[in-house]
């Protein structure tokens, strides 16, 4: 496209021409052959060669800086302008990348969390056992009679167990996991789900159409799973145990079609993005 506004430039210059012996070190004119054959006439019959035409130097430096820049490579002919350059159609890949990584520590806070609540059934439980212990101890104990040194190492035992629940608890507590949690599922539905929308309507702008195939129907999958997980929260809240366990299967789910269709198929259509288009500026 450049090098035709270049050659149109050169022809819109009347009379453009180099003469012989001047300076052109990009080959940017040719001579006139019927002047250079007329030349040794007109000198023989005592007549002056005219002068060559005075090259405009504006049209001229236009039309050279035109051919200097680059030429955008716009899959669909630059119709949509920027909406089909490198920097907005590698927003869908980095987003979604990044929507990884927030799925990863998603599951590792709602995993923490979930801990948190099942220690604090187990530290109920040890502590119901280390109030028995306890008392086996004082039934067996008189004045007379030490308590049997197996209640005793079972008193112990079930008092170190409480100890260690309420340590791991405290450990848990304080890494704030429930918050973080619900922020890494506020992000993937406010990134997430636009991106993946994103992505389709960014193909269909460079290429005039779309790609059906394993990412695409991942992708889709993905989305979906998202929202599917988030309408479960408030019955996860009522505290029941199928939203729970339809919550983290969601997820889990929503991870493996990450690792093993979007990521590899991904990259694949990024390294043709980037061959395919340029930066705008």
């Amino acid at each position: 496209m450049m090098r035709a506004i270049f050659f149109a430039a050169l022809a819109s210059v009347e009379g453009f021409q180099t003469p012989r012996g001047s300076f052109d070190p990009l080959k940017l004119a040719k001579h006139d052959s019927s002047f250079l054959h007329r030349a040794p006439s007109v000198a023989a019959a005592g007549a002056r060669a005219p002068a060559p035409a005075a090259t405009p130097l504006v049209p001229a430096a236009a039309a050279v800086a035109a051919a200097a820049l680059p030429e955008a490579a716009w899959a669909k002919g630059g119709e949509y302008g920027i909406a089909e350059g490198r920097l907005i159609s590698l927003a869908h890949p980095v987003a979604m990348g990044g929507c990884f990584l927030a799925t990863l520590y998603a599951g590792y806070t709602g995993l923490q969390w979930r801990r948190l609540r099942e220690l604090g059934v187990e530290l109920g439980v040890a502590k119901k056992a280390a109030k028995a212990a306890a008392r086996a101890v004082d039934a067996a104990t008189t004045e007379e009679v030490a308590a049997p040194a197996t209640l005793v190492a079972a008193m112990s035992a079930a008092d170190a167990e409480v100890a260690s629940l309420q340590e791991t608890r405290e450990t848990i507590k304080s890494g704030n996991f429930r918050d973080v949690h619900y922020q890494m599922g506020t992000v993937l539905l406010a990134v997430g789900i636009p991106m993946a929308l994103e992505g389709p309507v960014n193909t269909y702008m460079r290429a005039g159409k779309l790609f059906p195939g394993a990412h695409v129907y991942a992708g889709v999958a993905v989305a979906s799973l998202w929202a599917v997980a988030a309408a479960l929260v408030p019955e996860m809240q009522k505290g029941k145990d199928w939203a729970r366990s339809g919550h983290i299967g969601a997820n889990a789910l929503t991870f493996a079609l990450f690792a093993y269709y979007q990521i590899p198929t991904g990259l694949a259509i990024t390294q043709k993005v980037i061959e395919k288009t340029r930066f705008p500026w």
